[in-house]
């Protein structure tokens, strides 16, 4: 039996998949999956979406060879996932690690399931809630044989079009993780540029329509893209952004590719900034900050603001150099 994934894409054969995790990725990813054709039996410890009562009965409902996708929160989520089906799977059987795992974790994990001869692949997964309709940017490391068996898996989640475009057998087991976290790193870095350029229109009272401004750079500009689209859809919501709060937290792959860039001696200034960009964010009071304060108040005699307790300080020692910093 054959079907159809996409208008623009081969045929392929259909493939049944255990898929653990049914969170807005996952349960997007099981409906697109099975639009295209395949039989997805999926687990999830809320019994109100799981199709199977436990990931015992999810492997018995699977035919050899199994393939099983994971979806579930990085670490050790992750890790006691796949030590599990390492009991419950068999030779021949191969597991995909479909979520933000450190690809550190990758040579691990397939270490650990080469052992009873059950294959591994990583894959990177790029798209958020908008992939069950638009498809998801795959990024997958392993075998080469492992990859071309679960290829008609990686045809219908990724998006229509060119394979190449939505598509890429990274390398080795560990590549398509890691590709993932520089991906997110250079997100990172390109929301961060937007929020920058948003907070520096709105502050200037001689841009008006903040809101059409950047939607007039969505054709045609060099700074055009799906982040630049999902801001403007933000902001025609709330053009203020005054129902939500500055505060902003992070995966961790921001993290771990600047970590990789010491470790490899490639400067990341951009990916750095932002990244400790939202470190503030999450500060009521920046400590650093008042430290800041304190010493151009004792070199400068400059004014800070005290406390709601405290009236202000505006005066430093008296032998102050006059520095204006």
């Amino acid at each position: 039996m054959t079907r159809t994934a996409h208008t623009t894409q081969t045929t392929e054969d259909d493939m049944q998949l255990g898929l653990i995790g049914l969170g807005k990725m996952g349960g997007n990813m099981r409906d697109r999956l099975r639009a295209g054709g395949h039989e997805v039996v999926g687990y999830d410890p809320r019994p109100e979406i799981s199709d199977a009562e436990s990931l015992e009965a999810m492997v018995a409902a699977l035919e050899a060879p199994r393939t099983v996708w994971v979806m579930v929160p990085s670490g050790e989520p992750t890790r006691q996932t796949v030590a599990k089906l390492k009991e419950l799977l068999e030779a021949g059987d191969t597991v995909i690690d479909g979520g933000n795992s450190r690809w550190t974790d990758d040579s691990v994990n397939a270490a650990s399931l080469d052992e009873r001869g059950i294959r591994y692949l990583d894959c990177g997964v790029s798209g958020g809630v908008w992939g069950k309709a638009n498809g998801y940017g795959l990024m997958v490391g392993g075998a080469a044989e492992d990859v071309e068996r679960a290829m008609p898996i990686f045809d219908t989640l990724r998006p229509e079009g060119p394979r190449a475009e939505g598509f890429v057998h990274a390398g080795k087991v560990g590549a398509g993780h890691y590709a993932k976290m520089v991906h997110n790193g250079i997100e990172y870095s390109l929301m961060q540029g937007y929020a920058e350029g948003y907070e520096l229109l709105a502050a200037k009272d001689l841009v008006e329509d903040v809101h059409g401004t950047f939607k007039a750079w969505t054709r045609g500009t060099v700074v055009r893209s799906w982040l630049l689209d999902l801001l403007v859809k933000a902001l025609e919501v709330d053009q203020d952004l005054a129902d939500i709060t500055g505060y902003v937290e992070d995966s961790g792959e921001g993290r771990w590719t600047l970590e990789e860039g010491i470790a490899n001696s490639v400067p990341m200034p951009a990916l750095a900034a932002s990244l400790f960009a939202r470190f503030e964010s999450r500060q009521e009071d920046s400590p650093a900050m008042k430290a800041v304060a304190a010493l151009r108040n004792q070199f400068g005699g400059h004014a800070v603001r005290a406390t709601e307790a405290e009236d202000a300080v505006t005066a430093g020692p008296s032998s102050g150099t006059g520095a204006t910093s």
